[in-house]
């Protein structure tokens, strides 16, 4: 994503607050929203923004609104 770099920081870390509330592995969450763990850990850094698609697939394994993520 090349708009706004400060949002896949911003969303990588609340996936990963609410992945450890959750206490789940990067590995579980990469698991459930079907993507593979080295994927994750680059949307955990902030490395790399998401389809809309695998947005929407976090949410629903991290149990949160999509827009909870933004």
């Amino acid at each position: 994503m090349h708009g706004n770099s400060k949002l896949p920081k911003s969303l990588g870390k609340k996936v990963q607050r609410r992945r450890k509330v959750l206490r789940l592995t990067q590995e579980e969450l990469a698991e459930k929203v079907g993507i593979s763990l080295v994927y994750m850990g680059y949307i955990e850094q902030g490395r790399y923004a998401p389809s809309l698609e695998v947005v929407g697939k976090i949410a629903r394994a991290l149990k949160i609104k999509v827009s909870e993520l933004f």
